[in-house]
């Protein structure tokens, strides 16, 4: 039977179990041997990944090809028009080619949500704002490229949802097998 593990990746992570100097990787967090991670979350970000030992799962999750949902809380800097809404909802065109569709919304900050440690910088006269972005690819750093490409760079990227796992009842550095 697969193993699944859920993680809530912390700021400043590497999505890794190898050790890198001066950095913090899962190995500092996860202590179950035999699991991989399917898919990553830049150092940057915060939030859900999911490990396993079930290599057929872990491409089920991570190849694009599969078109798996992974939705995003961003924080992004100003606040975005209905010109960059559309722009993210019917695709952009990237360096490394088009993006599909994302369904985006701006929402207002989950109260739920954990301070960050450090606290983004904060600007007084630009304020931010935040949006969920559910895309179906998961290309490098692709949330981040995408909110820049439409004016809106990425302050704060916290993953919680990859299909039906979601990211409910764990706190930063916490994990949960199922």
């Amino acid at each position: 039977m697969a193993r699944v593990l859920l993680f809530n990746k912390p700021f400043q992570v590497l999505s890794q179990f190898s050790p890198v100097a001066g950095k913090q990787t899962l190995a500092d967090y996860i202590d179950v041997a035999g699991v991989y991670a399917a898919g990553r979350l830049d150092f940057d970000s915060e939030g859900l990944m999911l490990l396993t030992d079930d290599g057929a799962l872990q491409a089920r999750v991570s190849n694009p090809r599969y078109r798996q949902s992974k939705i995003y809380l961003a924080q992004v800097e100003s606040i975005p028009g209905p010109r960059a809404l559309r722009d993210l909802s019917t695709g952009l065109e990237l360096k490394d080619g088009p993006t599909r569709p994302a369904k985006v919304e701006q929402i207002d900050e989950p109260d739920w949500l954990w301070p960050r440690d450090p606290p983004i910088r904060e600007r007084k006269i630009i304020p931010t704002r935040w949006l969920r972005l559910e895309i179906s690819e998961g290309r490098n750093r692709q949330v981040r490229r995408m909110t820049a490409a439409v004016g809106h760079p990425t302050l704060r990227l916290v993953r919680i949802g990859i299909g039906d796992w979601t990211l409910n009842g764990l706190s930063p550095g916490e994990y949960r097998l199922l």
